[in-house]
Parts: structure tokens; C-alpha cells; sequence
């Protein structure tokens, strides 16, 4: 990690980024923004059950989590993106998350009984669950070294390469 960059350095990143999705992100940059975005979510959970919001929008979230999510989500996707530049892989495997949804909305209307229905969600669990891993690994993996295809690398390697 670079020496001159504290974890909150890293952690923001991604919103001065804001919706860059050019360039490659390294490691530091993006867990340490995952985690920063995790702590805002308990702590907004905390906030909104003390206050008494929870569940407020659709049943599942509070006003505040919605909040948190919009504002979110642009750079969450860019910084994504830039991690799996970094990988040398197209940002679009973001999308591979979304795979099981589509199945869902293919096949629902084939699935008429309830045996059926039980039957596909199973089945989208597991795809699901497959899915998110190989992003997880895609997203875990050092990224190249040197130049590839999305630039040159940043941050922690830049730094070492130039001492």
C-alpha cells in the first residue's frame, strides 16, 4: 500500500471519482472503500432504528438507507469497473451479479404451479451464489503488472515503482 495514503485516503477515492469508469483501481482503493460503505450502512441502520425509520420505503429500507444507496451507487459501479480494469477484465462483469434476475424474469411466466416456482428460486439461489463468487474473485486478484489494456497502474504500485 502506498505509505504516503491512509486507509481513509483510499477509501475516498472512488467519490472524487465520482463516475470515472476509465483507468484501473488497485486493491487498497476499492476494499477499503467497501468497507467505508459498509460502516455507513450500520451506522444508518442503527440511526434510522433508534429513530424509528426502518422499513419505511417498500418495506425494506429506510429513508436514509435509500439515501446512501443513491448516492452510491454511481461510484460504487465505476470504482468496480476500475478494479476490474486493474485485473485486465472488462467492467461489464459487474453485470454477471444480475445473470440470476434475468433468468428469473425469462422463466417466471413458464413456472405456473407453486412446485415450479420453488423449483427457480432454488435454482436462481444457486446460480446467485455461483455468480457473486466468481465477481468476488475477479475483484480479489492482484491486479497486472505494468501497463494493460485499461492504462497503466495507480496508486499503490506508481508509488513503489517510483522509489
Amino acid at each position: 500500500m502506498n505509505p504516503n495514503m491512509s486507509p481513509v485516503d483510499w477509501a475516498k477515492r472512488p467519490l472524487q471519482k465520482y463516475a470515472d469508469f476509465t483507468g484501473r483501481a488497485p486493491r487498497p482503493e476499492y476494499w477499503w472503500y467497501v468497507l467505508g460503505l459498509i460502516i455507513a450502512g450500520v451506522i444508518v441502520g442503527i440511526v434510522e432504528g433508534i429513530v424509528g425509520l426502518k422499513g419505511m420505503v417498500m418495506g425494506l429500507y429506510g429513508p436514509l438507507t435509500l439515501l446512501l444507496i443513491l448516492a452510491t451507487i454511481v461510484p460504487s459501479l465505476a470504482a468496480g469497473a476500475r478494479r476490474l480494469h486493474d485485473t485486465n477484465r472488462s467492467g461489464w462483469w459487474q453485470l454477471i451479479v444480475w445473470v440470476p434476475y434475468a433468468i428469473v424474469l425469462v422463466l417466471r411466466p413458464a413456472t405456473g404451479s407453486t412446485f415450479g416456482a420453488v423449483a427457480l428460486a432454488g435454482i436462481v439461489a444457486l446460480i446467485a451464489l455461483i455468480c457473486a463468487i466468481v465477481l468476488l474473485v475477479f475483484l480479489v486478484l492482484p491486479g497486472t503488472s505494468g501497463d494493460n489494456r485499461f492504462g497503466p497502474p495507480t496508486g499503490e504500485s506508481t508509488a513503489i515503482a517510483a522509489e
